[in-house]
Parts: C-alpha cells; structure tokens; sequence
C-alpha cells in the first residue's frame, strides 16, 4: 500500500505561506476544486474525491488523528463518475459528510504541498511527503519538519485529524457555517 508523511496546519498568513510555496516549487502551483465525500466504514477513512469536471478518486487511507508528521498509508482508484459513485456508497455505507475546498498544489522535490481554502473552515496548510518504495518514516518526517520551518509553519499551528472533523467539531460548538 502507498504511504506518506503528511502534516496539516492552519494558515494565519496566506500571502507569506503561498510566496513561500512558489518559491519553493519554483511555480506559481496549480488549482484545484475538489469536493470530498465521506462515508461510514468502521476503520480508516473512505472519501470519493469528485474534481467537478466529472473525474474523481475514491479513496481508503489510514493514519492517526494527532498534531504533527504521521504515516499515511491509502489506496486510490479513479472514476469518470463520481456523483453514481457517490450514490452507490451512500446508499450501502451511509454519508459522515462532505467538504468543499479549492487546493493550490506545490510540488517541492517528492512533497506535495496544499494550500487549502476549506468552505466553513478557511485556510489550512498540508504536505504530503510522498514515501519512496526503501524510504523510512523518519527520512519522511525529517523532510517534513524542513519543509514546515522553509515554509514559515509553526508548531503550534499544527492540527489533527481531517478538515471533516473540523467542521464536525465546529457544528457541535454551534460555529455551523
């Protein structure tokens, strides 16, 4: 199974952090509107992610809900109909929910960085060190605690868990957007 070192942060400075980004990646990034349903499995996390232009990736992925680079391992499989998609899994799995967001993707050596801004949440910050086949967890860690401090990320900006319990938590609190 693939696997990566990922980290999520909140954003407090979008103008610093994507300057950053861009000069990192030597690009301007690419933008990316996704829509990620989440569906009810007693293990990990199963999404389909719908591109709105009629692609979209289902995917399995485990790792655990803590601050900081944690190990990530998924599996993806691609669609061209992702709404029939989520149909089926809705009506034999059961909905958790849904989160809108629009992605601008750097690439900085095997690191995807992610400028996210999430529908009811804001500004959120993730990179994915994508794990070579020999490569250990804790090359994949290194590489993402460099690339927090080139980007500016503090730790206390750190968050756990997915932008789907965030806005969980945020509706339990009576923050409903």
């Amino acid at each position: 199974m693939p696997s990566n070192v990922e980290i999520k942060a909140i954003v407090h400075n979008l103008c610093h952090l994507t300057k950053r980004a861009k000069e990192l990646s030597g690009s301007d990034g690419t933008v990316i509107r996704q829509q990620d349903t989440f569906f009810q499995i007693p293990a990990g996390r199963l999404k389909l992610r719908d591109f709105q232009d009629g692609r979209g990736q289902l995917i399995f992925y485990e790792r655990p809900d803590r601050e900081g680079p944690k190990l990530s391992n998924y599996s993806i499989s691609s669609t061209d109909d992702p709404q029939g998609l989520i149909n089926v899994l809705t009506d034999a799995l059961g909905q958790v929910g849904q989160v809108k967001k629009e992605r601008t993707l750097y690439m900085v050596g095997q690191t995807r960085v992610h400028v996210d801004s999430v529908d009811g949440l804001g500004d959120f910050m993730e990179l994915e060190v994508v794990m070579k086949e020999h490569q250990s967890t804790e090359e994949g860690v290194a590489i993402a605690n460099q690339l927090m401090l080139d980007l500016g990320v503090k730790k206390e900006d750190l968050i756990e868990g997915a932008y789907m319990d965030l806005l969980h938590k945020n509706k339990q609190n009576g923050h409903a957007s």
